[in-house]
């Protein structure tokens, strides 16, 4: 497999594990979701709300890349989070389908991405305003890292609340 080939997955990996988080979300009531479980951003909207917002900045910050995705251009109408925990969305239902807008402009990213790309370096500024410079295939390795990170913290919540994902294990989508 090459290295487009595994971004590609990611993103296919990222769309359908969404899908199943926002299905079993969905099943439960505001109150359920926006409830304080101990989680870092607190209840199971507040991480969800946090994935999308952390996914935001980093695919604006991709945008910067000499590549200059076209895939990327609708972020043009979002503005840069202001901080990682801020509430952008008005419940699950308005979430929800920004997410699968947001997974859509990944899957059409990840597929235009080149291999000389990857090995180029992504030069941006972190939220804190500090100049970086790192490569971008290991910035797209954090990239999808991160929504497994969180995620994974999402269906433990989502398991105590009594909603089962189903399986979650990328073997699932290999050939």
């Amino acid at each position: 497999m090459t290295r487009t080939q595994h971004v590609a997955l990611m993103a296919t990996y990222n769309q359908w594990m969404n899908r199943k988080v926002y299905e079993a979300a969905s099943r439960l009531s505001d109150d359920d979701l926006l409830a304080d479980r101990g989680a870092f951003f607190g209840s199971i909207f507040g991480t969800l709300n946090h994935l999308a917002l952390g996914d935001t900045v980093w695919l604006k910050r991709f945008a910067l890349h000499p590549a200059d995705y076209t895939a990327l251009a609708p972020l043009n109408t979002l503005d840069v989070p202001q901080r990682l925990d801020q509430v952008t969305f008005a419940n699950i239902r308005e979430l929800s389908a920004h997410r699968a807008w947001l997974d859509g402009i990944i899957i059409d990213w990840a597929n235009a991405i080149s291999e000389p790309d990857l090995d180029q370096h992504l030069h941006y500024r972190n939220m804190a305003g500090i100049t970086a410079e790192k490569n971008f295939y290991s910035l797209i390795s954090h990239f999808f890292n991160h929504q497994t990170h969180h995620r994974g913290q999402v269906s433990t919540l989502l398991s105590q609340a009594g909603q089962d994902i189903g399986d979650t294990d990328l073997v699932g989508l290999l050939d």
